[in-house]
């Protein structure tokens, strides 16, 4: 595991720390708590796999 994975992957846990409280907090009802999550994880899912591509 190279310095190439490690700072993306920290980058990436340090933008879900930051998001993570007022995400939850504006996320009171189940459905909408759901889409929201699974909006975040294509975008995190997207980013992986660039990610993957380009190094």
């Amino acid at each position: 595991m190279g310095l190439e994975e490690i700072i993306p992957s920290i980058a990436l846990l340090l933008v879900l720390i930051l998001i993570l409280p007022s995400f939850v907090k504006s996320d009171l009802k189940k459905k909408v708590f759901f889409k929201n999550l699974s909006i975040w994880g294509v975008i995190v899912l997207l980013l992986m796999i660039l990610l993957y591509f380009i190094y």
